[in-house]
C-alpha cells in the first residue's frame, strides 16, 4: 500500500512536470507572434515599408518628393525575384537607403500567396503600362509615374545595388 502510494506521487510529479513543460513551449510560440509581418525587429534596424497599393505609394512620393521604386515579382515561385529580396532588399544597406530616398512599391504577381481581385488588376495594369517582360524588373519612376530608369537584379550584394540605383536616379 505504501509503494503504490510513491509510485502513484512519481505519475503525479511527472504529470506537472510535462504540463509545465507544455505551457512553457506554448509560452515561446506566442511570444514569436507579437511581431507583425514587415516590421523590422532589430534594435536600430529601420522599418522599411513596401506599398501594396499603388495610389498610396504616389502619394506618399508626391508628399516627400522621392521616386518610387518598383518590384516587379514573382515572391513565391521566381528564383532571381527571392535572390534579389534575400541579397539586397532585406539587407540594411539597401533598407537604409531606402528609407531615406524611395518610396517602395511591391507589383507581386505569386502563385500561391493570396491577392484581392484589386491589387491583381492594378499589377497587371503597372506591369502593361511600364511594357515588363520578365521578373524580377525594377523600375524607377517618379511621383507622377514618369519613367526614370529600368533595371533588374544585380550580383554584388545590398551596397552596390544602392550605388547602382544612385547612378540611375542622377542620370
Amino acid at each position: 500500500m505504501i509503494r503504490d502510494g510513491l509510485l502513484g506521487m512519481e505519475n503525479v510529479r511527472w504529470i506537472i512536470m510535462k504540463n509545465y513543460l507544455y505551457l512553457m513551449i506554448v509560452a515561446v510560440l506566442l511570444a514569436g507572434c507579437n511581431v507583425k509581418e514587415g516590421e523590422a525587429v532589430a534594435a536600430g534596424e529601420s522599418k522599411v515599408e513596401w506599398f501594396t497599393d499603388f495610389d498610396a505609394a504616389q502619394k506618399v512620393a508626391a508628399k516627400g518628393g522621392r521616386p518610387i521604386l518598383i518590384d516587379f515579382s514573382g515572391s513565391d515561385w521566381c528564383g532571381w525575384c527571392i535572390r534579389l529580396d534575400k541579397e539586397i532588399f532585406s539587407k540594411p544597406e539597401f533598407k537604409k537607403y531606402a528609407d531615406e530616398n524611395l518610396v517602395l512599391f511591391l507589383a507581386d504577381f505569386p502563385n500561391r500567396k493570396k491577392q484581392s481581385d484589386k491589387v491583381k488588376k492594378q499589377n497587371q495594369k503597372l506591369s502593361e503600362k511600364y511594357r515588363v517582360k520578365g521578373f524580377p524588373t525594377v523600375i524607377l519612376i517618379d511621383s507622377k509615374g514618369k519613367l526614370i530608369a529600368r533595371t533588374g537584379y544585380r550580383a554584388g550584394g545590398a551596397e552596390e545595388y544602392v550605388k547602382h540605383l544612385k547612378k540611375l536616379l542622377k542620370k
